[in-house]
């Protein structure tokens, strides 16, 4: 059982700048979204950072919610919550695989994601899971954005649009003030 084995993990990022995060949680299995929470909100205080958490209905609508906020506002990281557990149908491989695909498509566009996510078999794994003096998988999450917004910050990442949409600052109009084109 992987609970068994030790597990290396890096050191805490130091930031020079405190890091703003947006937390979003599916809290559809509410204790173990709490439990997540308390993980993820615990290591990036620990690491002077601030955060903001909002809620939205279930795992699939996860990433959406970070592609709105990535696109609205100015957060340096996200980190995404909540619990998926196997039931009778095939809408668990459904929700386990478009959320993860949808949050792994807005890291590759250069967002800095800690996914976590449970997908898990029953209520037992996902509270193993979740325990923030256990496994703690809600902090594993926040740490995993961290150091990605750690090597952003260290190669200079300018901020940039999500998707095929420039930001405000990233474009300007033909014929705009100070244009030579009429």
């Amino acid at each position: 059982m992987a609970a068994n084995i030790t597990h290396h993990m890096l050191e805490r990022p130091v930031f020079d700048n405190p890091v703003k995060m947006l937390i979003v949680v599916a809290p559809y299995y509410k204790d173990i979204a709490d439990q997540l929470l308390e993980g993820a909100r615990a290591e990036i205080e620990a690491a002077g950072g601030f955060h903001e958490t909002i809620e939205v209905p279930g795992a699939l609508e996860v990433p959406t919610a970070i592609g709105i906020a990535e696109r609205m506002s100015n957060f340096d990281g996200y980190v995404a919550l909540g619990c998926v557990v196997r039931g009778e149908t095939t809408h668990y491989e459904t929700v386990c695989n478009d959320s993860s695909r949808g949050l792994t498509l807005l890291g590759l566009q250069g967002l800095c994601i800690g996914n976590g996510i449970l997908t898990v078999e029953n209520i037992e794994q996902a509270e193993a899971r979740a325990e923030a003096k256990g496994q703690n998988k809600g902090g594993g999450a926040a740490a995993a954005a961290l150091h990605l917004i750690a090597l952003a910050r260290r190669w200079g990442a300018s901020r940039k649009g999500v998707g095929f949409v420039p930001a405000r600052d990233e474009f300007q109009v033909a014929g705009g003030k100070g244009s030579d084109i009429a």
